[in-house]
């Protein structure tokens, strides 16, 4: 694993899943969940039964992340895939 990569291990669905991302990914997965009252383990389960097929769970947290501070800037939209 990449020096700059933190790992978290979270349960998801009843089984024990790790995680690596970058610092800056995670907390602002922090803020989201404490913003949406949940749990981080909460929020990875929505996002990971909602990704897309052949999608990594790494990425739908990244692909989140950038598009919940999207949702939160002024006057912004995002663009269209």
């Amino acid at each position: 694993m990449s020096l700059h990569l933190k790992k978290r291990s979270l349960i998801l669905a009843g089984h024990d899943t790790s995680v690596a991302l970058e610092p800056a990914f995670w907390a602002v997965l922090d803020q989201a969940a404490a913003q949406e009252g949940e749990g981080l383990a909460l929020l990875v389960t929505r996002l990971d039964a909602a990704r897309k097929p052949g999608q990594s769970l790494a990425s739908a947290l990244r692909v989140f992340t950038l598009e919940w501070l999207q949702a939160r800037l002024p006057d912004t939209q995002a663009p269209e895939p």
